[in-house]
């Protein structure tokens, strides 16, 4: 048996602290060195921002009394001693409900109320406003006080049918869906419309985030939570239950929220939860095994999923054998095997994406360093060759030589203003690309689909119109992208210029890659198409639904936007550092020229003291090629969990 997950987590964060404290050491060697350029810092500040604030979100979503909030206990938090999340039986997580660490704020429980889901702001516009959330401190060293207070996110309150269906609980369309009035005619809905708990775990201080779902009605009430969070979390864990298998409800839930496409399969897990049911004295322990496989594999076919990603489990027994530590009933529950399933697939994956982007950045951060250091040395060859053919002369060749370099001096200071007035034309059409890229211009090519979804009845021709704008949000990055590289071909051209004038060797990098994020925008629309389907038609006749389904998708869609800008700062960064820096050495290089000429001036031995120090200086150099190879090379060799596995003494999985 591999590592828990627990364990796993343990060991990803051991890294990321390494890698972290690497970057660090190499952030403050550069400094030292005058090796830091503004492309260089921007890209190490990127890594190490990266790396240390690494989220790892894991998603619990099922239909309502699957064992959700239990199998979160029995995973996360059975060190407690006792539940920590309310699971009785019946309803227990009635709101979405984040479990997270944030150092800067105190260890609380926010609770978001239910009446703003009358307004249309979304939540990650709630979010920034601190005073509309209901606070309650909790006691760290309290786990009954802990588990008191995390009992309000099972809280309801009963409310007319007209105040039901202002906040999205009442469909007078769809009939199934809707809860039971009781005998006043009054229908229960949740207090609270999404919670944030912030605690000191140990997990959770290392960057897991865990989502706990309500179940179906709430979800599809709530667009936010289906078209950001969830879409956005590394690993879906999906729960059924063993003694029904997979009902109707269970089956809309999965095909309309997690298997919208091919690509996301793979990071979910299926849990066939309450095995304990099929635990029938009736039964050989053969027939109970051929029952729960039977179920397993019943699950996989309706589903769609290979059979080792379901994974039968007891959670309420699993946490019974923690708290008790009854290793066999542990093994028999099989929450073991879910957490190396967790481990593997979650961990494994998370750390592979992180190590190929450190990969990419430390090669960008070698190759922009070494060309530093090779202006350096092509400077210093250069002063050389001008030194030694000093030898012998006399003093009115050297004098000769002193306004030669202050003649190239003033011309180089005089042709500035031509790379001035490139970087202008440069940093104007850059600006352009962010303005095509900013949130005004996104909101604009929302403004066909958020019309015709505001207006009110049946929204015919909308999923026309839905393609439509994800053409026009994609054309816009067809644009960033050829902006990109007009930019690059324009620095291109200056470059050899330069190059020619003055012996740069300034290379454009090659033009900015934004492929991917047009990716990322078609498996948007494809994930939310269903939305537009028949099934939520009736849902899409209240405007109120439509306007928090529009401004969630607007949130992702920024988070796309943003990204492709950020690339492209990154990007002309890398392109104008290199001049800068060449800039800057060569100026150097006009200061260093006229010393050492002043020097032999008016000492005899000056001109073998400087060719000395540039000897020395070359020497330095390679030095410092080497210890740059490394001090990357260090970043890149950082032991895999496995090898940290084996340094722990666990067993690697």
């Amino acid at each position: 048996m591999g590592p828990s997950f627990n364990e796993q987590f343990d060991q990803h964060s051991v890294w990321r602290r390494e890698f972290a404290h690497q970057i660090h050491r190499l952030s403050e060697w550069m400094s030292d060195h005058e090796l830091m350029d503004a492309a260089v810092q921007e890209r190490l500040n990127r890594l190490e921002a990266q790396v240390r604030s690494d989220k790892v979100m894991v998603a619990f979503v099922a239909e309502f009394s699957r064992g959700k909030s239990e199998l979160i206990n029995a995973i996360f938090f059975a060190d407690y001693g006792r539940r920590i999340m309310p699971a009785s039986a019946g309803r227990t997580t009635m709101c979405p409900t984040e479990l997270g660490y944030d150092a800067s704020l105190a260890p609380s429980l926010r609770l978001l109320p239910i009446e703003t889901r009358l307004q249309l702001q979304g939540l990650a516009e709630w979010r920034v406003k601190p005073e509309r959330w209901i606070e309650i401190p909790l006691d760290v060293n309290n786990a009954d006080q802990i588990a008191k207070a995390l009992e309000k996110v099972a809280e309801v309150r009963k409310v007319t049918l007209d105040n039901a269906r202002a906040l999205g609980f009442w469909h007078d369309e769809l009939a199934d869906e809707n809860p039971v009035p009781d005998s006043e005619g009054l229908v229960e809905v949740p207090m609270w419309r999404h919670a944030i708990i912030n605690i000191p775990h140990p997990l959770l201080k290392q960057g897991l985030v865990i989502l706990d779902t309500p179940g179906l009605n709430a979800v599809g009430a709530e667009p936010e939570l289906t078209v950001n969070l969830i879409p956005q979390a590394h690993a879906v864990v999906f729960i059924l239950s063993a003694d029904t298998g997979v009902t109707r409800s269970d089956l809309s839930i999965w095909r309309e929220h997690l298997a919208t496409s091919v690509d996301s399969l793979d990071a979910r897990l299926v849990v066939l939860n309450k095995i304990d049911t099929l635990w029938d004295t009736l039964n050989s322990p053969d027939e109970i095994l051929a029952q729960m496989n039977r179920q397993c594999m019943t699950s996989a076919d309706m589903l769609g999923v290979p059979l080792q990603q379901v994974v039968p489990v007891s959670a309420q027994k699993g946490l019974v054998a923690k708290i008790t530590c009854d290793d066999l009933l542990l093994e028999s529950s099989g929450l073991p095997v879910l957490e190396e399933a967790l481990a593997k697939g979650i961990m494994g994956r998370r750390q592979a994406i992180l190590r190929a982007a450190v990969a990419t950045g430390v090669g960008s951060l070698r190759a922009e360093t070494s060309r530093v250091i090779n202006i350096r040395r092509r400077d210093l060859d250069d002063q050389m060759a001008e030194l030694r053919s000093l030898r012998g002369k006399n003093a009115s060749v050297i004098e000769s030589m002193r306004h030669r370099v202050e003649q190239e001096q003033r011309e180089f200071d005089l042709s500035t203003a031509k790379i001035q007035a490139v970087r202008a034309v440069h940093l104007k059409l850059l600006r352009d690309v962010f303005h095509q890229l900013g949130a005004k211009s996104l909101k604009m090519e929302l403004t066909e689909l958020a019309q015709m979804l505001q207006q009110r009845g049946l929204k015919l021709g909308v999923r026309k119109t839905y393609a439509k704008t994800f053409d026009k949000l994609r054309g816009t990055l067809d644009k960033a992208q050829a902006s990109g590289i007009e930019i690059q071909a324009m620095l291109g051209g200056t470059f050899r210029q330069l190059n020619s004038e003055f012996g740069f060797s300034l290379q454009v990098p090659p033009p900015p890659q934004l492929e991917h994020f047009a990716q990322e925008l078609s498996q948007i629309e494809q994930s939310h198409l269903q939305y537009l389907g028949v099934g939520n038609a009736l849902k899409l006749v209240q405007p109120e639904f439509a306007e928090r389904l529009v401004r969630a998708l607007a949130m992702r869609l920024r988070t796309v936007y943003e990204s492709a800008a950020n690339d492209l700062e990154l990007w002309s960064k890398s392109a104008t550092a290199q001049l800068d820096a060449q800039l800057r050495e060569r100026r150097r290089s006009f200061a260093r020229r006229i010393e050492a000429v002043d020097r032999i001036q008016h000492a005899a031995t000056g001109l073998v003291e400087r060719i000395s120090e540039i000897e020395a200086g070359e020497e330095e150099l390679v030095q410092l090629e080497r210890r740059l190879a490394e001090l990357t090379a260090q970043l890149i060799a950082l032991p895999v969990l496995a090898e940290a596995a084996e340094k722990t003494g666990l067993t690697p999985a």
